[in-house]
């Protein structure tokens, strides 16, 4: 039986680059970095330590060649924060693309790009 879900594979076309996105504009922590010698890294992070969730970011190049059959495509992912206004404006002035605040049915959202021009949404959940 499945009881939730752990990790989240982003396959990124600079590790590094998406590192620096990750912890210094959107405010998650790395968590662990493996690397086995090979060209293969990959960097767990969350938005904190206690994350149930984390995302790992994989090469998407090296990805691709040793696994061809793998969607690489990014994930549609949803956020959830409990002060939308002020990650909003913490985004903002990171300089990270946002969209604007929506009002939806399940509660307000906004999206946002990472530098790679993937975008990801966050909805306001308190």
């Amino acid at each position: 039986m499945i009881k939730k879900l752990g990790q989240v594979m982003l396959y990124v076309k600079n590790q590094d680059e998406s590192i620096q996105f990750w912890t210094e504009k959107a405010g998650f922590i790395i968590l662990s970095e493996e690397n086995n010698g090979h060209g293969m890294r990959w960097i767990e992070i969350a938005p904190h330590e206690d994350s149930e969730t984390s995302l790992i970011l994989h090469n998407k190049d090296i990805i691709a060649k040793m696994s061809p059959e793998l969607n690489l495509c990014t994930p549609s992912l949803m956020f959830f924060t409990d002060d939308l206004e002020k990650l909003y404006f913490k985004l903002s002035t990171n300089g990270v693309t946002v969209g604007e605040i929506v009002n939806m049915p399940s509660g307000r959202v906004f999206n946002f790009a990472d530098d790679e021009e993937n975008y990801f949404a966050v909805m306001e959940r308190k």
